[in-house]
């Protein structure tokens, strides 16, 4: 029988390797993650009848994928559910092909092309429906790649491909994407993309970036049937700076033509990235159906060969310029690893070989403006922009109301364009204060000179700007410092700010309508007076003086004060009333050196000597006086200076 020591080291080496076969697990559970699957899409024809031809495809990373998750693949069960009453069924569908995707690049064509299998399983199955309920037909798969950047989680996180079929329309088919996704995404090259779709019924189609739609149980390697229901699961939560709308950063970012569906930016980060494209179809003005393709993109540093270039410098989606002051168009030429270029400018028969032409369109209009690099040799390459010309526009606006602190000014757009109207403003108005409103109203704190800025967009995209300067008057009403008085003592008071002045009460004044009325108090008390004060621009506001009257002179200084800097208490000064004037106030320290004098009622010792902050403790004050008779007079005390 071992002993204790000996039991409890064979525990431990037996919990030990439990648990390493624990972590093995996991590990082995989680490379078996259906991660390999990076994109899908479902479309519907209508065959006649109440009879549709459902078909599904998923793609498959064939290089890097798990092959264990991959033959879990086929079998696909799909869910087919009657939105109106919520029955359904799920089908059980082989594949009907399995093609792999071709790169659609030339290797010698790129510097350090990245190796790439791209495969697309598609499953068909015909169903008869009932034609007045709207069908959800759903598929669910997890997970996604772990190393996807814009989303939470995503080696947790999986993916739904589903697509509705509307009721009530006779025999209606889906839209269709044209082309493959793009396997190969060069960081830092334009990426041109045509991500359009067709409608054999001729229907409108728009195209938009949309979101992702999470989907199958997490760390399970095959389809689960039983996970399928009509009611769609949450889309997948996007990462800032991402989102559905921004899945890749860029200068410029991802985007999408809503009418072309020409997928342009230039990514600026590697990585993998989730895109979703919803092309909607569109029949006399109603949505009818949407087709939706999810994908997994890849950005890498491929650095092409040859890479043609046109800058876009508009706002508008792939577009070049929005020219909104004439025709001529100076085309700025961005490309690299080119010797021969080609530019059509979308007029026919207009063409030109120069590096950076100049060409004056015939009439306005949208011209798609291509250029070819290197055309005919082994490594070509081209790119579209469109370019838009809609002269002539010009912005202006006009400033109404009192240039005055606090009172508002109403600013008016008065733009003009030949291809009205203008949709958008963008208003600076000098002091940190912006709006997007056509006609806004502002006020100013203070008095100053400022640029206001107003940009402003047209239905076109025209954006034009103009500037100008407001001054607002430096307008400060003040009725003057408040101040205390012997009684049977006159003050004259000295308002300014403006041009015209209106004292209240006027009782004991000499005149309520300037800036300096003497004011003569025989009794005692506390009163005060307002005075309203008008500038020369019309500038209107009021201020107030507080005058105490007191029976007799007085002199007062603390018996200690606080220098530190806290906006109390930090200067020593002598308060008073029934004094003409000081004829010095002299503070020493104890050692008998002078510290500080003044010969004025509002100047006072603020802790420092020779530069330097003076030492706490006591120090002796002389304060010389003329009282209002002409007799002078002289106290003496000492004040504690603390900190």
């Amino acid at each position: 029988m071992p002993y204790k020591g000996q039991y409890t080291v064979f525990m431990t080496h037996r919990f030990l390797l439990t648990s390493m076969y624990v972590i093995l697990l996991a590990l082995l559970s989680t490379q078996a993650e259906a991660s390999h699957i990076v994109g899908g899409e479902v479309y519907y024809r209508c065959l006649g009848g109440s009879t549709y031809r459902i078909e599904l495809s998923i793609y498959q990373d064939c290089l890097e994928g798990n092959d264990s998750a991959i033959a879990q693949d086929v079998p696909a069960f799909i869910g087919v559910f009657n939105l109106a009453n919520g029955s359904g069924s799920t089908k059980t569908v082989s594949a009907a092909s399995t093609v792999n995707v071709p790169a659609n690049f030339q290797n010698e064509c790129i510097n350090n092309a990245p190796a790439t299998c791209l495969r697309k399983v598609t499953f068909v199955f015909d169903q008869q429906l009932q034609g007045d309920a709207p069908y959800r037909i759903v598929y669910m798969r997890c997970c996604r790649n772990e190393s996807i950047q814009n989303i939470d989680r995503p080696g947790l996180t999986g993916a739904t491909y589903f697509i509705d079929i509307p009721p009530a329309i006779p025999c209606n088919s889906s839209a269709r994407f044209k082309n493959f996704p793009p396997q190969i995404i060069c960081v830092n090259n334009p990426l041109v993309y045509d991500h359009s779709a067709t409608d054999q019924d001729g229907d409108s189609l728009s195209y938009e970036l949309c979101a992702a739609l999470e989907g199958g149980l997490a760390n399970i390697d095959q389809p689960r049937p039983e996970e399928l229901t009509p009611q769609l699961p949450n889309p997948v939560k996007y990462i800032l700076p991402y989102s559905a709308a921004r899945p890749i950063t860029g200068s410029p970012s991802l985007q999408i033509n809503p009418r072309t569906g020409l997928l342009t930016g230039t990514p600026n980060l590697m990585g993998r990235y989730v895109v979703t494209v919803c092309c909607h179809e569109w029949r006399n003005g109603v949505r009818i159906s949407t087709i939706k393709r999810d994908f997994q993109f890849n950005v890498t540093n491929c650095s092409k060969a040859v890479v043609a270039h046109i800058p876009q410098f508009s706002e508008e989606p792939n577009t070049y310029m929005v020219k909104c002051d004439g025709f001529n168009v100076k085309f700025i030429n961005k490309s690299t690893g080119g010797f021969r270029y080609k530019w059509e400018f979308g007029v026919p028969g207009a063409t030109s070989s120069d590096f950076e032409p100049e060409f004056t369109y015939p009439d306005t209009g949208v011209y798609i403006v291509k250029l070819t690099v290197n055309e005919g040799s082994t490594c070509p390459d081209t790119m579209s922009r469109e370019v838009k010309i809609y002269p002539y526009m010009n912005t202006d606006f006009s400033i109404t109301g009192l240039p005055c602190p606090n009172s508002s000014i109403q600013f008016k757009d008065l733009s003009e364009a030949t291809y009205p109207p203008i949709t958008k403003w963008a208003w600076k108005f000098g002091d940190g204060g912006t709006s997007d409103e056509k006609d806004p109203s502002h006020a100013y704190a203070g008095g100053g000179n400022y640029n206001i800025t107003l940009v402003s967009t047209s239905v076109k995209g025209c954006i034009d700007s103009s500037m100008r300067q407001l001054e607002i008057e430096h307008f400060r009403p003040f009725a003057g410092n408040d101040t205390v008085i012997v009684k049977g003592e006159y003050i004259d008071f000295n308002a300014s700010g403006g041009v015209e002045y209106l004292w209240t009460p006027a009782d004991a004044l000499n005149s309520a309508t300037i800036p300096n009325p003497r004011g003569l108090f025989p009794d005692t008390g506390r009163f005060n007076f307002v005075v309203h004060i008008r500038s020369a621009a019309n500038c209107e506001g009021n201020d107030t003086i507080n005058v105490l009257v007191v029976p007799n002179p007085y002199l007062f200084l603390p018996s200690a004060f606080t220098p530190n800097r806290d906006g109390l208490n930090d200067f020593l000064i002598p308060l008073g009333a029934g004094y003409s004037n000081v004829r010095f106030f002299r503070i020493f320290n104890r050692w008998g050196q002078l510290v500080f004098q003044t010969n004025r009622f509002d100047q006072g010792w603020d802790g420092t000597f020779n530069g330097s902050v003076a030492e706490l403790g006591t120090y002796f004050w002389v304060l010389g006086v003329t009282d209002r008779f002409g007799q002078e007079q002289m106290i003496k005390g000492d004040v504690t200076l603390i900190r």
